[in-house]
């Protein structure tokens, strides 16, 4: 709100934070007992089965969340007819990606930030772009996003973060099934936790957890980061929109720092940078359009308290 980028006031947020929180009531005990059900039967290998346990959970999360989560959120409407459904349906058919439906979602009600995404997996996939993105942004702007959107679905990302997280899910579990025990042997007495298989073991093997995800933020962030920037490359040829991308790439930078030195985006951005989007789309101009020529894009609304 201070820096003129929310749109939502405390009562409307706090709204929303109570519906996260009880869909986080809801689904994390039921994760936690079919982990514990686990550790009881199968205590030495309780991590094996675990890792099966949550790549269940991450699958079915991102199999009902279009359908059933996100509407919590917002509401979602067909994208009207016109020039911009015409071109995002041309770019779908031509990369063989279902275009029955796409969905526009009121992000405005939140924040002016624009945005677009491809959600779901087998009948629950879903193309959605937000209206902060069709009233902010040019056609080009826009077919550059899409573009990007449905290199998600063909190079089927939505499958490798499931397998990628679940590994790495996995491998924390194990390291977990090692540190957590280690800790009760030592404090358990002092704590009142007699092993890993009682529930008041909840609270060490959670801390566990909580350092062991913090430790593998740069390994989350560039298997996303990955994708992302397969997807940038995609869109690029499917939309054909160099100079848009690179435009929105820097719209973005109205809430992302635009341009990081290589460490800092390696460790802590899950998305190419700005910088690192605008090279890749001038790259692929001076590549692929003959003739091309340099643009120089308007000045950038600067970001502050007060500013719009």
């Amino acid at each position: 709100k201070h820096y003129g980028l929310a749109n939502q006031a405390f009562p409307g947020w706090l709204g929303e934070w109570a519906i996260s929180a009880g869909i986080g009531l809801l689904l994390t005990p039921l994760l936690f007992t079919a982990i514990y059900a686990v550790i009881r039967r199968f205590p030495r290998n309780w991590w094996l089965l675990g890792t099966g346990v949550a790549g269940a959970f991450i699958t079915l999360g991102v199999l009902i969340a279009p359908v059933y989560i996100s509407p919590l959120f917002n509401t979602y409407t067909e994208l009207p007819a016109g020039p911009v459904r015409d071109r995002i349906v041309a770019m779908a058919h031509a990369n063989d990606v279902p275009a029955e439906h796409i969905y526009l979602f009121d992000a405005s009600r939140q924040s002016k930030r624009i945005s677009a995404n491809v959600s779901g997996i087998g009948p629950t996939i879903r193309i959605s772009l937000n209206d902060n993105l069709l009233n902010r942004s040019s056609e080009a702007e826009i077919a550059a996003v899409m573009g990007h959107e449905l290199g998600h679905y063909v190079l089927g990302h939505a499958w490798r973060n499931i397998t990628a997280l679940s590994l790495l899910v996995g491998l924390l579990l194990f390291l977990a099934s090692r540190a957590a025990p280690a800790l009760i042997a030592r404090y358990g007495a002092r704590w009142g936790v007699r092993d890993l298989a009682d529930p008041a073991s909840l609270p060490v093997l959670s801390m566990v957890l909580v350092v062991l995800d913090l430790l593998a933020t740069p390994v989350t962030n560039t298997l996303i980061r990955v994708n992302e920037s397969e997807a940038d490359a995609f869109g690029l040829s499917a939309a054909k929109e160099p100079d848009g991308f690179a435009s929105v790439a820097m719209k973005l930078s109205e809430y992302r720092k635009i341009e990081p030195g290589t460490v800092e985006e390696a460790l802590f951005f899950d998305h190419p940078s700005g910088a690192t989007r605008v090279r890749m789309a001038m790259q692929w101009k001076k590549d692929h359009v003959p003739g091309a020529e340099m643009v120089v894009p308007p000045p950038m609304p600067q970001a502050g308290p007060g500013k719009e």
